[in-house]
């Protein structure tokens, strides 16, 4: 009897096409078109054919019983004889043994010692068992002797470490009574092959939509195929394929049509006897096949290359992948303006898919991707892992103020009053630099300038919440790790567990925690690394939104099989993502591959080019979009592109540009640039600062606009967290130490000086509680520093006598009208008439040309004071201004006198300092002067933070 084959053409939209096809044979014989079962591919697929029978019949009805054979069970197949068969390990417990099994080996042979990685291991253990059970390869048999003489030795120590899936992995199952799950879903597909051999069902058993299958569904195809009401119907079998080419399909795998041929093979039948499942009128995209015949074999005959087509084929060309998700979008919301349209997306780029979808969120279209999300990228799962890595960093700042913003933590308090806490605690953190830990942090919060109270119980609760996470140096279960992790989340967040993530992350962590139950202990740093082997890749689907837009879809390639919309766009068309490139995996070799009879992996391409050719032709509209940019690299347009490409050239066609590209680049362009003036702010008189520090007056002088922000508006910017170095910080702790020590003017004479000196550099720095690693860096820079300062001390009491009196740290004023300039001299020296001003550089004291040029005023500006009678107890002729620097590097320091200690030069400056900065403050205290943005080209600061608040990028052309 010749098997019952059918087939649907590439251009016939494949479900409606058989639910059509079913009703029509149903009515045909009379029978009820709900008696009877219908297998498809996938989940996905069986809905879709739902909604194609409720189209067909035009009303509701009855319909058969639809099933996924990918998700074959005893429930889908209704199989009685399953419950005789073994029972099949759980995946989460077979990872846990192989894990175990990799441990054990102790990292010999390069095994992994850590269970993390032994996990992510073991789950490509795993992938090799299902890859030979669906290939139905015996391993134990076929590896070994795979591996010639002349073959790297590293590559025999593989097949030595590859003993645990060929002797010790089948020893273990033999214990226990069980399988791999693999091989329980082919025992279930022969068991039913079987009872349908052996006993023919009388409804109808139809298997539909398979374009390759391993040799259990093969054998269950050609059982179907010959049964009485049996059919099996081919999607997208090209019957006009020459013969030539039919014949060469056992040697292409990449091929679209290889993997029906193989599976025609296995049926045993003849390609002359598959006919097509209805006869129907033209669809105008028979064009369209023929293109896509010429493109995937170039053998074919000139004929063919004539009739091709690219009619309703758009190419859509994206500089870069955040252009292309624009465009893309932009393409899709053109599409459903048109009343019923449906458009959708195939890509198995992730990145792409996402980006999509937040440019249609932006366009107000919330679309539903059917791939669904990482569950360890919910915010739930990012939770944890925000959590443990807050813990194994002890608590640093840029974690835990990562994990306290984390919209569910709400640490026991209302969400407001733990948000508001968390920004007093940046602000803290910011401006202390403590190292981690909460004794650090609360140290900072009680000894701060405003000391926090409320601040400190936060941080003290805090860390009550979180011991049940305690990563000390004993080792410990990694079911115990992980459930001190679960239960300190539990603590901070009242609703971890709410919605469907929350729901799916509970279920799932449960299995997972139970399966590491009886694995060996670890040590508490493996806590981040291990919750990521734990979340894996498992993800979560959701149901569809309620707002979601029913006439858009985002699919991957499993997702979009047999599927059809009116307009289809398949994005990411570049070599390495469409198709992926075939990963042999890390056990084996691909020659190694064949040599153990494991499928081909080019098989898989041929699958991704059979699915994108039933896409391309039966769809109305297709946009094939291919970025010239991925990630900083320029993109190759995949193989699939590159041959329909050339294929129309061979024709003298071409694919036609889609305009989206050309919206995309004008969708965030306005229409028209308006040129913004400089900002010239006026504010009233009694708004403007009357009183100034030195370092306003310097910020005055190189960019008013700044004394504005701060003085007038009142912003103040911040350092940033977990800063690598501080100036300031490091500044303020050498002058409080100096402070402490120089009390006395000849107190570099005392034998211990040095040891004094550096003794007051270490409780400065470490009375601030820093990160280790910055202590410990200014730390070294301190002790050279103070053996350097103490030098000079000598030096100088030895060329110039003791100082009558000496001071570190004073502070003093300058008044005049009713303006009042602040300073504090680093260091003041009075000697008779006389005085001296040094001033202390932790960075790079300014030139000498700059502070003739006004434009580094700080020490004319304090000897104007100091001769003012500013600083109290020193009064008398400025004749040194000096800088030391302190860098403590290779060069502990350097000293300068300004102008070499020229008296001319020296006096110009403190008499220009003494009348200028007057007519400087009256000047910006009129109401008619205004604040401008850097209005001095050559006396840029260093530091420019409001630049950005000013706008100048919009009316400077150098910006």
């Amino acid at each position: 009897m010749t098997p019952h084959v059918r087939f649907v053409s590439a251009d016939r939209p494949f479900l409606p096409e058989l639910a059509r096809a079913w009703l029509d044979e149903a009515t045909r014989d009379g029978r009820d078109p709900a008696d009877g079962v219908l297998f498809l591919p996938t989940r996905r697929a069986a809905r879709a054919a739902a909604a194609a029978f409720l189209d067909a019949k035009g009303g509701p009805l009855i319909m058969p019983r639809i099933a996924a054979i990918g998700a074959a069970d005893e429930a889908a197949l209704g199989i009685l004889a399953g419950l005789d068969l073994p029972p099949a390990i759980t995946a989460e417990e077979r990872r846990a043994i192989l894990a175990r099994l990799i441990l054990g080996m102790g990292g010999r042979d390069g095994a992994p010692t850590t269970l993390a990685a032994a996990l992510l291991l073991a789950d490509d253990l795993a992938l090799l068992l299902d890859t030979a059970a669906q290939a139905e390869i015996d391993l134990a048999e076929t590896l070994p002797g795979i591996v010639a003489p002349d073959l790297a030795e590293h590559w025999q120590r593989t097949l030595d470490f590859l003993s645990i899936v060929t002797r010790t992995w089948p020893a273990i199952l033999a214990e226990r009574g069980a399988v791999d799950p693999a091989v329980r879903q082919r025992m279930l597909i022969d068991a039913q092959a079987e009872r349908w051999r052996l006993t023919p069902p009388a409804h109808p058993v139809w298997l539909a939509g398979l374009a390759a299958a391993p040799p259990a569904l093969g054998r269950l195809a050609r059982v179907v195929a010959g049964l009485p009401h049996g059919c099996v119907v081919l999607p997208g079998f090209d019957p006009d394929l020459p013969d030539k080419a039919w014949s060469m399909l056992d040697h292409t795998p990449t091929h679209p049509q290889a993997g029906l041929n193989r599976l025609a093979e296995a049926i045993g039948v003849r390609r002359e006897e598959v006919a097509p499942l209805r006869e129907g009128g033209a669809t105008g995209r028979e064009t369209r096949v023929a293109l896509l015949r010429r493109a995937f074999l170039p053998t074919a005959p000139a004929a063919d290359i004539a009739a091709a087509s690219a009619d309703g084929l758009w190419r859509l060309d994206a500089a870069d992948e955040q252009d292309e998700a624009r465009a893309i979008a932009l393409t899709l919301r053109h599409a459903l303006e048109t009343p019923g349209r449906h458009a959708a997306l195939v890509t198995p780029d992730r990145g792409l898919a996402q980006r999509v979808a937040a440019e249609l969120e932006r366009l107000g279209i919330r679309a539903e991707d059917s791939a669904g999300e990482r569950l360890a990228d919910t915010p739930p799962a990012v939770l944890l892992r925000l959590l443990a890595a807050a813990a194994a960093s002890d608590y640093d700042a840029v974690p835990l103020l990562a994990l306290l913003k984390h919209p569910l933590v709400n640490a026991g308090l209302p969400a407001g009053r733990c948000r508001a806490l968390a920004r007093r605690l940046d602000l803290l953190l910011r401006a202390a630099l403590p190292g981690p830990g909460f004794s650090a942090m609360r140290h900072a919060a009680d000894h701060s300038t405003k000391p926090d109270e409320a601040l400190s119980t936060f941080l003290a609760d805090l860390q009550v919440s979180l011991r049940p996470l305690s990563l000390g140096p004993a080792k410990t279960s990694p079911a115990s790790l992980l459930a001190g992790l679960v239960e300190a989340a539990e603590a901070i967040a009242d609703e971890l567990w709410t919605g469907e993530a929350g729901a799916a992350l509970s279920e799932h962590l449960a299995v997972q925690i139970a399966a590491l139950d009886a694995l060996p202990d670890v040590e508490a740093t493996e806590l981040v690394p291990l919750l990521d082997a734990v979340l894996g890749n498992a993800r979560l689907r959701r149901p569809r939104a309620r707002d979601a837009n029913p006439r858009v879809a985002i699919w991957g390639m499993m997702e979009a099989r047999l599927q059809r919309v009116d307009t289809l766009v398949l994005g990411g068309l570049v070599e390495g993502v469409f198709p992926a490139e075939p990963e042999p995996g890390p056990w084996l070799s691909r020659p190694m591959r064949r040599a153990a009879r494991l499928p081909d992996d080019a098989e898989r391409i041929g699958e991704a080019a059979h699915d994108l050719g039933i896409l391309i032709a039966s769809c109305d509209e297709v946009i094939l979009s291919a970025p010239r940019r991925r990630g900083r690299a320029p993109a190759v347009p995949s193989r699939f592109l590159a041959r329909i490409d050339l294929a129309l050239r061979g024709a003298g066609s071409a694919l036609k540009q889609h305009p989206a590209s050309h919206w995309s680049t004008r969708l965030d362009q306005p229409t028209l640039r308006i040129a913004r003036p400089r900002p010239e702010p006026r504010p009233p008189a009694r708004a403007r600062p009357i009183s100034y520090s030195i370092s306003k007056v310097t910020t005055l002088l190189s960019d008013p606009y700044a004394i504005y922000a701060g003085e007038v508006l009142d912003l103040h910017t911040l350092n940033p967290l977990q800063a690598e170095t501080d100036a300031a910080l490091f500044g303020t702790i050498t002058h409080d130490a100096l402070k402490a020590v120089t009390r006395t003017p000849d107190w570099a004479s005392a034998p211990d000086a040095a040891a004094r000196l550096a003794h007051a550099f270490t409780s400065e720095l470490r009375g601030k509680r820093l990160r280790r690693a910055l202590e410990a860096f200014w730390l070294v820079r301190l002790e050279r520093i103070a053996e350097w300062i103490v030098e000079i001390e000598r030096g100088r009491l030895a060329d110039l006598g003791k100082a009558d009196d000496i001071k570190v740290e004073l502070p003093g004023e300058w008044r005049f009208g009713h303006f009042t300039v602040k300073g504090r001299a680093d260091r003041i020296e009075r000697r008779g008439e006389t005085l001296a001003i040094i001033d202390y550089k932790t960075g790079s004291p300014p030139a000498d040309k700059a502070v003739e040029a006004g434009s580094a005023p700080q020490l004319p500006i304090e000897a104007v004071i100091a001769e003012a009678g500013g600083f109290p107890g020193f009064t008398g002729k400025v004749t040194e201004l000096a800088y030391w620097k302190l860098s403590g590097g290779a060069t502990e320091g350097e000293t300068r006198a300004l102008f070499g200690g020229n008296a001319g030069p020296l006096r110009a400056v403190i008499d220009a300092a003494r009348t200028q900065i007057p007519a400087l403050l009256a000047y910006y205290a009129d109401p008619a002067t205004p604040f401008l943005d850097a209005p001095h080209p050559g006396r840029k600061p260093y530091d420019q933070p409001f630049a950005g608040i000013s706008r100048r990028a919009e009316w400077q052309e150098d910006a």
